[in-house]
């Protein structure tokens, strides 16, 4: 893991298209601004983990349901 400081107003480039910026400190909160192309998809960690849950839930149903097409086709 790379660790950085950042103070109000700098930021760090990512793969020359990423920029986050440290918008500001407000006790222990840090907001940030990300600079990024459309095309990427930018979640919070709690959701993204949410997201990829709900995938893995959907596959699994799939599965269960594609069993129950080969035993409807018997």
């Amino acid at each position: 893991m790379l660790v950085l400081s950042r103070k109000t107003d700098e930021s760090i480039m990512i793969g020359g298209n990423i920029e986050i910026i440290v918008l500001g400190v407000e006790g222990e909160t840090v907001k940030l601004g990300i600079r990024a192309p459309k095309d990427i998809e930018i979640f919070r960690k709690e959701l993204y983990m949410n997201i990829q849950a709900s995938n893995r839930d959907a596959v699994s149903s799939l599965l269960d349901l594609n069993d129950v097409v080969r035993l409807l086709k018997r």
